[in-house]
């Protein structure tokens, strides 16, 4: 059974390290804002944001 620290390793080795905040944060902020109802994903390649996509929901108030 893998320790705590030896799948940490595994699922982020040494060599990678988070990408820096720039305007990619920014721009999430911004989407999340702006969003009512809906998903932001993040797709990350080695480290770094490469993409970010929005899903937006509209919700419709049924008539009573």
């Amino acid at each position: 059974m893998a320790t705590e620290s030896s799948l940490e390793q595994v699922v982020r080795p040494a060599a990678l390290k988070p990408a820096p905040h720039g305007e990619w944060l920014e721009s999430i902020r911004q989407q999340v804002a702006s969003l009512r109802f809906g998903v932001i994903q993040i797709v990350v390649h080695e480290g770094r944001v490469v993409q970010i996509d929005r899903t937006e929901k509209i919700r419709v108030e049924p008539k009573n």
